[in-house]
């Protein structure tokens, strides 16, 4: 009877410590993210030179310190049991794009680029997505951390056969310093950095993070830095396919994307990441790239051009319609470039189906939806990409779950400049209470409440039939608590403390052609 007792002991000991892990995650980070929460919200009054820097130096040491509990947290999560993956049906298009739109905020302001693409078509996979971000999150977000100018491309491409599936290789590269030779033996051990990495700030624990989901995943793990090229991590594993009929990998399930076979397009960038994801996802489109327009016998059928972020529109050059590629960032420079004579538009992170409709948009191809700047509002073009809108519409009706008052402070703040009505409640039962009395336009829910936390909120809301849309707000890091966010019913998922722009383009999703309460 002992020996049958004890690994139910083992069992409850390893269930409270993850509590244990969650309650300090929760804890530690919560008045973590109302420091930087507030001092963002501070950054944006009136401060003189020297508040700036002071202000600067603040942010900068809090998210530092922010990154090291997130590291270690996880870690000791990781280590807490064997990790248990749990596959499901994986568009490996939308995992890159999600994380390279997630992290291109945090790219752009350190004045660099992040792009993705895949080689080739890629059908969908039977895999555990959470785990694949997490993976790819850690590795691009520490080659932004560690590039200074380019930027970096986020890539999957078929490598193999495996059984009735396939083998698919991720690969992170940048432009940055790159890894000496005497450190990449070590650089996936925890506590080990780089000499940049040392000066960039952390604890060397994000790689190690990356190691141990590659081997739940029994997968390879590697390196490739050449001196004074960059550095090129990648991951490789092998995965079932959610449809095992479509082993030919020349059969995607991503969405019908428009082809461009047969067209010539010219991509005109001085940013090697710019010009390379552009390239790959236009020949995986079924298009050729023509590198020097002006000289090509052929001339192409349409231009991009990613301009200098500061300077005024360029003219576009003659012979075939110029589409500008913008960050989010640049959006008031939208109809600029249309006084200028560009066709279109384009927003980076470019997405591979967006890039192919606009080329055969601005081309007038019969069954496209005509979008060039010359017949089309602005604010039709922006129904296209949610991230080229720069506020939710407004006057949203929104509903603010959050107990902590510093935090809720934050999140009314940055949506009543936005122009959304907000109401708050403190507690899950507090938020079915509002849901039944009013409409709302979308519910941001922070996960941890006393009484009814938002998963039980959530979930009572979905089984009386509301379906609402449910934004979860939480103070945790780790890849479990999105999952539960996504399983009780909710739609969306951000983390505290909360980013403008995240935030924004959260509501714009979510409530894309939502009436205002004005009517």
């Amino acid at each position: 009877m002992a020996d049958d007792g004890a690994p139910i002991e083992s069992d409850a000991r390893l269930k409270a410590r993850e509590q244990v892990l969650a309650l300090l995650s929760h804890e530690m980070r919560t008045p973590l993210n109302g420091v930087l929460g507030m001092a963002g919200l501070l950054a944006a009054t009136k401060l003189d030179a020297t508040q700036q820097a002071y202000l600067s130096a603040l942010r900068d040491s809090g998210e530092l310190l922010l990154g090291l509990v997130n590291d270690i947290l996880d870690l000791a999560k990781l280590d807490s049991r064997p990790l248990e993956l749990e596959p499901v049906e994986t568009d490996v298009e939308r995992l890159l794009q999600g994380v390279c739109e997630l992290l291109s905020p945090r790219a752009h302001s350190a004045g660099i680029e992040i792009a993705w693409s895949t080689l080739g078509l890629l059908p969908r996979l039977r895999a555990d997505d959470g785990r694949l971000r997490q993976i790819l999150f850690n590795l691009a977000g520490n080659a932004i951390k560690l590039t200074q100018t380019g930027g970096v491309l986020v890539t999957a491409a078929k490598v193999g056969q495996a059984g009735d599936g396939i083998r698919v290789r991720f690969s992170v590269k940048d432009t940055g310093p790159g890894v000496a030779p005497e450190s990449q033996t070590r650089i996936f051990e925890e506590f080990e950095q780089t000499e940049a990495g040392a000066r960039a700030g952390g604890a060397g624990l994000g790689l190690a993070i990356v190691k141990r989901l590659a081997a739940a995943f029994k997968g390879e793990l590697g390196l490739i830095s050449p001196p004074g090229e960059g550095a090129e991590f990648w991951f490789e594993a092998d995965f079932a396919l959610a449809d095992v009929a479509l082993v030919d990998v020349g059969q995607s399930t991503t969405a019908a994307t428009p082809s461009l076979q047969g067209r010539r397009v010219a991509v005109i960038s001085a940013n090697p990441i710019v010009q390379q994801a552009a390239r790959m996802q236009i020949e995986t489109c079924g298009g050729q790239v023509v590198d020097t327009p002006r000289r090509a016998a052929r001339p192409p059928v349409a231009v991009l051009i990613d301009p200098d972020p500061g300077a005024a529109p360029p003219p576009p050059p003659p012979g075939a319609p110029a589409i500008v590629l913008l960050a989010p960032e640049a959006r008031d420079r939208i109809e600029a470039f249309r006084a200028a004579g560009y066709a279109g538009y384009l927003i980076k992170p470019l997405r591979r189906a967006s890039l192919a409709a606009r080329v055969l948009a601005v081309l007038g191809e019969p069954g496209v939806a005509p979008t060039p700047f010359a017949h089309a509002p602005v604010e039709d073009e922006r129904a296209d990409d949610e991230r080229a809108s720069g506020a939710p519409p407004e006057g949203l009706r929104v509903l603010l779950a959050e107990d902590n008052p510093v935090n809720a402070l934050l999140a009314r703040a940055l949506l009543t400049r936005a122009g959304c009505v907000v109401v708050r409640a403190s507690t899950g039962e507090e938020a079915l209470t509002a849901l039944e009395q009013a409409p709302y336009d979308v519910v941001l829910m922070d996960m941890r409440m006393p009484g009814m936390d938002g998963l039980t909120a959530a979930r009572t809301l979905r089984g009386r039939g509301d379906r609402t849309p449910i934004i979860a707000l939480t103070a945790n890091a780790f890849e479990d608590d999105r999952r539960a966010c996504l399983d009780s019913g909710m739609d969306d998922f951000l983390s505290k403390p909360l980013d403008p722009k995240a935030l924004h383009a959260a509501l714009a999703r979510w409530t894309r052609g939502a009436q205002s309460s004005d009517g």
